[in-house]
């Protein structure tokens, strides 16, 4: 059950955790599976506090709904337009309001670095849901434990991640947190226009991490286990010319698939848009919407695991 390593600790990056706490927290979301519909008293009358200042489903929703299954309650908004931001409050000032009011704030916003100083101006620990266009955590802490599901590790696996993997951050915490394991194979597949940024592959030749880029996804499709698909950012594009430029790019259909490894699972961080068409969801390929519902078990092992 919970442990207490995370006890406290802010969680802004996927580099904030060691491979040790990752696989702990697999196991915590495993035991957390088994209360996610019944639910529990873990974190009896504690509050969440949700700040987000970007629009957000998946996300949000499995946050409350994971500290309601562990006993505990939320407040917060999920439209800036109902607080006090409109009126030009600082981001700070925001932050220190909801210190007062929770046991660990959950931000999201479009500004990077919003998140680490959210942590540094609460008392309270403070998750990450989402900045700028680098570091998603507790996404990719959701998709790695998808994968150890999937393949009872995620050591050796081959993957590729296609799409914007200039705008997205879940695609680019990805990668960062996929340097936590040993014999990994990575592609990025992209068009020129949305290859990843260069900070993002520094990174990965610094941890050594085994990794190429290419525009055929094709060509990809039948050595890896893990096709890892991202929609066209359009919301964090420069301008709309860049999005026409690039605008039906890429797609994975099930005849593409039909090139695949037998136990190749297709993710996506969701929403999708039409670069996965519905004819894949009938594939045994298809493991978005497990990933979703991976999502609560993931973030109540976080949440018991951080919440004092």
């Amino acid at each position: 059950m919970p442990h207490g390593d995370l006890k406290g600790r802010d969680f802004i990056t996927i580099r904030d955790v060691s491979r040790k706490e990752l696989e702990r927290l697999f196991s915590t979301a495993d035991d957390m599976s088994k209360l996610a519909k019944s639910g529990s008293d873990l974190l009896k009358k504690r509050i969440l506090v949700t700040l987000f200042f970007e629009p957000s489903t998946r996300t949000r929703l499995s946050f409350e709904t994971a500290m309601l299954r562990l006993g505990g309650g939320y407040t917060g908004f999920s439209d800036p337009s109902s607080s006090r931001t409109v009126t030009g409050e600082s981001l700070a000032d925001t932050v220190r309001m909801a210190d007062n009011y929770g046991n660990v704030i959950v931000l999201r916003h479009k500004i990077e670095g919003s998140a680490k100083l959210a942590a540094e101006v609460a008392d309270a620990p403070v998750i990450n849901a989402g900045d700028g266009t680098q570091h998603h955590p507790t996404q990719t802490l959701t998709d790695l434990y998808t994968i150890h599901k999937e393949f009872g590790s995620v050591d050796g696996i081959e993957i590729a991640i296609l799409g914007d993997l200039k705008h997205t951050r879940s695609a680019s915490s990805l990668c960062l947190g996929l340097t936590h394991f040993k014999d990994v194979k990575l592609h990025l597949v992209s068009p020129r226009e949305l290859r990843a940024k260069e900070e993002v592959k520094d990174f990965l030749e610094e941890n050594k991490m085994d990794y190429d880029e290419t525009e055929d996804v094709e060509k990809v499709i039948p050595h890896v286990d893990v096709l890892y698909v991202t929609r066209l950012q359009k919301e964090r594009m420069s301008d709309t010319a860049e999005y026409e430029r690039v605008k039906g790019s890429y797609f994975v259909s099930s005849k593409m698939l039909a090139k695949a490894k037998r136990k190749m699972i297709v993710m996506h961080h969701l929403p999708r848009i039409d670069e996965i068409p519905i004819e894949v969801d009938y594939t045994p390929h298809a493991r978005y919407f497990q990933e979703a519902a991976n999502g609560l078990p993931a973030r109540m092992a976080l949440l018991s695991s951080i919440v004092e």
